[in-house]
């Protein structure tokens, strides 16, 4: 029997190959790397909680993640994307990490910030580190360009989204689980019970733990929803802390459960392609379910 499960997994793998080459063969290798990265799809969803403030119904959020800038991703790009981001209307950004494919090497830093600056929220911008952004000695490179992004950096912290009745919701923003130093505890030191919260994190995966801190939704990026996935096989590498929870949109937990979100982001990273994987934005609208 042992032998039989080594033969099967032995066939899964080759096959899977030979479908890998096959499919990124020739005009599949032109769609995942000429095609497929520019398909940028715009996903809508509802964000409904009865602590959401009727203040605060039609609220839209705009989440973006993982741009991979300098690998395969360059500045005329963002420039597309912010356009893209401000024909949406967001009353609040959010970017879930990895700017920078690599920080430290990027020899276009300075002409970063002032297409960022180029976004606009009536209610802020908002973001969090990615490992990319901790990576390559990138964490200061990073926090000081979204500061200059006018975005503010949310680490191990929460805040409020205030409406001008006096109104909240909170936010919260923890450190990459991969390179940096999650903390949910601290995150939380400062959030009222009775408000209704939105946590960010770029590894999806920290969800399992988040859920027991009676946080309502969860925004990540990371996986790059598989980046390649091959029919009948899936993805071919999901990165760590995003095992659990590779793409879309999850419930977590029996009693008042943690709504999580996982965006496939911008760009990519490690091979220049993306099949069965579109880049994606993602728009969400706040609802009070007291309206109902």
């Amino acid at each position: 029997m042992p032998q039989k499960l080594k033969r099967r997994t032995f066939l899964k793998r080759i096959f899977g190959t030979f479908l890998t080459v096959l499919g990124l063969g020739s005009g599949g290798y032109f769609y995942a790397k000429r095609i497929e990265p520019s398909l940028l799809e715009i996903n809508k969803l509802e964000i409904k909680h009865f602590l959401i403030p009727n203040s605060f119904n039609g609220i839209k959020i705009v989440q973006f993640s993982d741009t991979h800038l300098g690998f395969h991703y360059n500045l005329n790009q963002l420039k597309n994307l912010v356009k893209k981001i401000n024909h949406l209307q967001p009353d609040i950004i959010i970017f879930t990490g990895d700017l920078l494919d690599e920080p430290n090497k990027y020899k276009e830093i300075n002409k970063v910030a002032p297409i960022l600056q180029q976004l606009k929220a009536n209610m802020g911008k908002y973001c969090i580190y990615g490992n990319h952004d901790h990576g390559g000695y990138g964490s200061e490179i990073y926090k000081n360009l979204m500061e200059l992004s006018n975005f503010t950096v949310l680490l191990n912290e929460s805040l409020r989204i205030k409406q001008n009745d006096g109104s909240f919701i909170s936010l919260l923003g923890i450190d990459d689980q991969m390179l940096g130093k999650p903390d949910l505890s601290l995150a939380m030191k400062q959030v009222t019970e009775d408000s209704f919260k939105l946590l960010l994190s770029h590894a999806p995966d920290i969800a399992d733990e988040a859920s027991a801190y009676q946080i309502h939704w969860q925004l990540s990026g990371h996986s790059h929803g598989g980046q390649v996935k091959i029919p009948f096989i899936g993805a071919l590498v999901i990165p760590p802390f995003a095992k659990n929870y590779p793409e879309g949109f999850y419930s977590i937990g029996t009693s008042n459960p943690l709504s999580l979100y996982v965006n496939r982001g911008i760009g990519t990273t490690r091979l220049p392609f993306r099949f069965m994987a579109k880049p994606e934005i993602t728009v969400f609208t706040l609802v009070s379910a007291k309206t109902d």
